[in-house]
């Protein structure tokens, strides 16, 4: 005979059991209201037995009018307790949920992790002047600097999970390469990640900050990279992609980073060839020191030097600018390491020339280069060709970048170039105001030669193009409903509408598209160590570091919060932890 399953009995509670046995239906199982205890099988007959057995001689004198009311007396102190229960639950899980809240935005603002007991006696503070009933509440959230570097090392783990969860589903990879010195003179590795799933959907995200003690050359690189990518279980066969700022210790030809990466994709038997880039934008500023104009450079820079570095000299230039009433009131300062600060200086000097001979030939100093003509000339071209440069360097930047759009403004930028040539030598000085305002004819240099990759798929030469991907070449091209969605949402966006039917042009797109054009997001997180790790907190632990740089450079990942409060087992902080 097959045993009897209860669940398949339909057995329901019946509310006349309240006051005959005392029982009441909590979460699906009968309880007694008398002592508290469950009974496992909801039937009659156990119901009865417990009740005869423990409580027969407490009502046994009671009327059945009486033991209704003391059945709903017992039911509603009941519910009186378990809501009591549930409402301390929540404001526990309340306090601990705001504890991490705030502790994320520390670590995005870039605050210490003291800020925490600041934060909380202006909460107490305004909480008194507002809603002083409700002080023990925010007594509860414990923001203690113990609590909050505990809560930013968890929600950079969740975050590094919800990564390594998604890099399980990528068929592509990336990764973009940088090294610099924080303030402790210690060699920091920062790599980040771009990735492709089967959906042509592109993650983009930190991957790790990498503390260096000793030596920096290609093979301590390589062994970061290779233990960070390893940590991250990414298989090796599947990245595509290396780009780097073009220092020897990355892409040395025998014991470079790139090197020493492609003998291990060779030892993993990875099908796959990596390409190594050198990140478009640092190209970009190489290119712009080729124009030979140091002489320039160090005449503007002496000049600026002169009149900043002394703070008399700068009160007496910027009232004197007042007194002349010009547009502007002030020079900037040019710094090597902000490229973008040398187009500012320059400009601004030219349209300051005047004033600031007049005031250097009140200062008793020589001011014959400043007013020479060729000089001005060359500062004038120097000035317009770097606006230029700074213009493309600003579009360059940036998160989300694909490859493919970054070499076609290289490319729209060489063709520009030729165009300036060719009016410049006809002295059509248009696209160089200060050049026109100096009348005179200049030239540029060329730029460098960029490898150009594939941007329109419709307008490609299928004879030129790789065998495995001809076919499907010629069924895109022939396909006017790809071609009027490809003239919609644009190249980056249209890989996404390939149809399954063209796996090799998905494949194509998806190393493409997961493929770094910059250092950017490098050297963007290194002016964010630079933000933490300041004089005041050179003693910042190097975890900590990593954990605050992981949540402040997050991009399509948001840490799970109410996932770590259900982990921390509904726990609840006394007042007294709070106040430590």
């Amino acid at each position: 005979m097959a045993k009897r399953k209860v669940d398949t009995e339909n057995r329901g509670f019946q509310t006349r059991w309240e006051s005959e046995y005392m029982f009441t239906k909590v979460a699906g199982k009968p309880v007694c209201l008398l002592c508290g205890e469950s009974v496992a099988v909801l039937k009659e007959y156990n119901l009865r037995r417990h009740y005869e057995t423990k409580h027969a001689d407490k009502n046994k004198n009671m009327d059945m009018e009486q033991r209704l009311q003391k059945a709903e007396e017992l039911k509603r102190g009941l519910k009186s307790r378990q809501a009591l229960f549930k409402k301390a639950k929540s404001q526990g899980q309340a306090a601990v949920k705001a504890s991490f809240i705030l502790a994320e935005e520390i670590a995005k603002s870039a605050r210490p992790f003291t800020e925490g007991d600041f934060i909380k006696n202006c909460m107490i503070k305004v909480c008194d002047e507002v809603c002083p009933e409700k002080r023990q509440l925010f007594l509860n959230v414990s923001l203690s600097r113990n609590t909050i570097a505990e809560r930013v090392d968890q929600l950079s783990i969740n975050l590094k999970e919800q990564l390594v969860k998604k890099g399980k589903d990528f068929i592509a990879y990336s990764l973009a390469v940088d090294e610099s010195t924080d303030i402790s003179d210690i060699a920091q590795l920062s790599i980040f990640i771009r990735g492709v799933d089967s959906n042509l959907s592109v993650t983009e995200e930190f991957l790790a900050l990498r503390p260096m003690h000793g030596t920096t050359t290609g093979h301590d690189l390589y062994e970061e990279v290779s233990r960070c990518v390893n940590e991250m279980e990414l298989p090796w066969e599947k990245l595509v992609g290396l780009t780097t700022d073009g220092a020897p210790a990355m892409c040395g030809h025998r014991s470079g980073l790139v090197a020493k990466i492609r003998e291990k994709m060779q030892e993993e038997n990875a099908t796959g060839e990596l390409t190594a880039y050198h990140c478009i934008i640092h190209q970009e500023a190489l290119c712009g020191k080729a124009l030979k104009m140091e002489h320039v450079m160090s005449i503007i820079t002496r000049t600026v030097n002169f009149i900043r570095a002394k703070g008399l000299n700068h009160r007496q230039f910027k009232a004197f600018l007042t007194e002349l009433e010009t547009e502007h009131g002030d020079l900037p300062y040019h710094t090597e390491v902000r490229w973008l600060s040398q187009g500012k200086v320059l400009q601004r000097c030219f349209e300051l020339r005047e004033e600031i001979c007049l005031f250097l030939d009140s200062k008793g100093k020589d001011t014959t280069q400043l007013r020479d003509e060729m000089f001005l000339c060359e500062m004038a071209f120097l000035c317009d060709i770097t606006s230029h440069l700074n213009a493309i360097n600003l579009q360059l930047q940036g998160r989300d970048r694909v490859i493919s759009d970054m070499y076609s403004t290289v490319k729209a930028f060489k063709t520009k170039l030729t165009l300036w040539e060719t009016q410049m030598r006809k002295e059509n000085l248009s696209h160089f105001p200060s050049c026109q305002t100096m009348k005179e004819k200049l030239s540029t240099s060329a730029f460098p030669s960029t490898q150009e990759l594939l941007g329109n798929p419709f307008a490609v030469d299928v004879e030129s193009s790789p065998p495995n991907l001809q076919m499907e070449l010629i069924d895109l091209q022939c396909n006017d409903a790809l071609r009027a969605k490809y003239a919609a949402v644009g190249a980056a966006e249209f890989a996404r509408f390939l149809p399954g039917t063209m796996p090799q042009l998905r494949i194509q797109a998806a190393q493409t598209l997961s493929m770094f054009g910059s250092t950017y997001l490098c050297e963007q997180l290194f002016s964010l160590m630079n933000l933490n790790k300041t004089s005041h907190r050179s003693r910042l632990t190097a975890e900590h570091l990593h954990s605050i740089l992981r949540i402040s450079s997050a991009q399509s990942l948001t840490p799970n919060i109410d996932e770590l409060v259900e982990k921390m087992g509904h726990h609840q902080v006394s007042p007294s932890t709070s106040n430590k």
